[in-house]
């Protein structure tokens, strides 16, 4: 009789041995650069403003084109990943966004240039797929630790582009290339890593821990799989928790992906910074993501472990408030090293909010985890859409902009209230967590390791 593959009880870092951890570096690798493609081009967008001569009101534009088609690729590949599994869905991400990347230097006007930022959007889909790969191969009491520490290396492409792009622009211009000429292709260079990383990810992961979809088929564990998650997103779309947590992530991813695209020119205009220096210190706020996500994943594992469900919850709730509070702080900076000081801090904030948030997802609806992902994920979007209109009024500056968010993120943090788990969810949750517990202490690990 064959034993089926469990979910995995420990993240091993060093390891590349098992599907578990195999998907774990894959995911976070392929998402970190579909976020280094996605946001490749916004440490540049100064010089692009002044070749193409565009308005703050068309550059609102092309920021909430950035990340709006995201909001409806995340509901579908949501859906996808339930249907035909995380492999294939990455795999076809992965070469098909990198297209637009690449493509986006063939721009010569502000019609063209937002239609590629468009398309470029759909790559930041990337995470629904990452957080349902992880989700699929963890266990209870290191899920949130794997999603969020996956999440977070990914977001880090966010941070890297700001400071690598400017160096990557500066290196074709020392080639012999134009201005014009270098910052276009610069954009081929995340263009066909992306590539390659997509052939890798077909290669070298599967589904699930005991295979890939097309070869489940006949196996009694898969069936079951499939047949609950039938009507599982219409499931998801009724339940409040969920449209709760879409509001939250949105108050946290979707002021990260804010930020990550007018960094850059706020700190130039701001305090007068050349394009190298803007690009550096704004790659700050994306460099949190090396732990903090991490960090707000692993306390939530913690806070489950030690409160229950509702431990997960009330970790969020306090990390959001927070998040807002010193975003406010930020905006009112005018010195650029309180600036700088500011920025981390509310950096450090925003992303543990984000892994704490899905340190809570993977218990919403357990037969639902690709639809749930999916419909969270877009609230981050739909947070960065909202948001874009603040910075598109040629009436309101970015810093009233950045206070206006601030607020706003605070009140958002009330809606953890709303988040609530039943006794029945509870008591499931616990029992599952007693039964990952036990088989981590028969294999004598720890859950966040450096073992091979």
């Amino acid at each position: 009789m064959k034993v089926r593959a469990q979910k995995a009880t420990s993240i091993r870092l060093l390891s590349l041995k098992t599907p578990q951890m195999r998907a774990f570096h894959l995911s976070w690798i392929a998402f970190f650069l579909c976020f280094f493609g996605w946001f490749g081009i916004a440490p540049l967008m100064p010089l692009i403003r002044d070749e193409l001569g565009l308005t703050k009101s068309q550059i609102g534009n092309i920021i909430i084109a950035s990340v709006a088609i995201t909001v409806i690729a995340r509901l579908l590949v949501g859906w996808i990943c339930d249907k035909y599994g995380p492999r294939l869905t990455y795999t076809y991400l992965l070469i098909l966004g990198a297209l637009p990347v690449m493509g986006i230097g063939l721009s010569n006007s502000y019609e063209a240039f937002m239609i590629f930022r468009l398309a470029i959007g759909a790559i930041g889909a990337s995470f629904v797929i990452t957080q349902y790969h992880t989700s699929v191969m963890f266990a209870p009491n290191v899920v949130g630790t794997a999603n969020a520490t996956s999440a977070g290396w990914g977001n880090l492409g966010g941070g890297v582009t700001q400071m690598i792009m400017p160096l990557v622009f500066a290196g074709f211009v020392a080639l012999g290339f134009l201005n014009e000429q270098a910052w276009r292709f610069a954009m081929v260079v995340p263009g066909i890593a992306m590539i390659v990383c997509g052939i890798v990810y077909y290669r070298y992961t599967t589904d699930f821990p005991e295979g890939n979809i097309k070869d489940l088929s006949n196996d009694a564990h898969h069936a079951k799989r499939k047949k609950d998650s039938k009507g599982a997103f219409k499931k998801a779309l009724k339940d409040s928790r969920v449209w709760a947590l879409f509001m939250i992530y949105g108050a946290c991813f979707g002021i990260e992906l804010t930020i990550n695209n007018v960094a850059a020119i706020y700190f130039h205009d701001q305090f007068q910074l050349n394009l190298k220096t803007a690009g550096l210190i704004a790659g700050l706020f994306g460099l949190m993501n090396l732990f903090a996500r991490s960090a707000g994943g692993y306390f939530g594992d913690k806070s489950g472990i030690k409160w229950g469900l509702k431990g997960r919850v009330w970790l969020l709730g306090g990390l959001l408030l927070l998040e807002g509070v010193f975003l406010m702080v930020f905006s009112q900076m005018s010195l650029l090293s309180l600036a700088i000081v500011a920025l981390v801090i509310f950096s450090l904030f925003t992303q543990m909010a984000e892994g704490a948030t899905f340190a809570v997802v993977p218990f919403i609806n357990k037969k639902a985890v690709g639809a749930v992902s999916g419909i969270v994920g877009a609230g981050g979007n739909v947070g960065a859409v909202m948001a874009g209109f603040l910075f598109k009024s040629e009436s309101i500056p970015y810093q009233q902009g950045l206070f206006i968010l601030g607020i706003c993120v605070t009140v958002i943090s009330i809606l953890t209230l709303a988040v609530r788990f039943s006794t029945e969810d509870e008591k499931a949750a616990a029992e599952e967590l007693e039964v990952a517990l036990a088989s981590k202490d028969l294999e004598m690990a720890p859950a966040f390791s450096m073992e091979k």
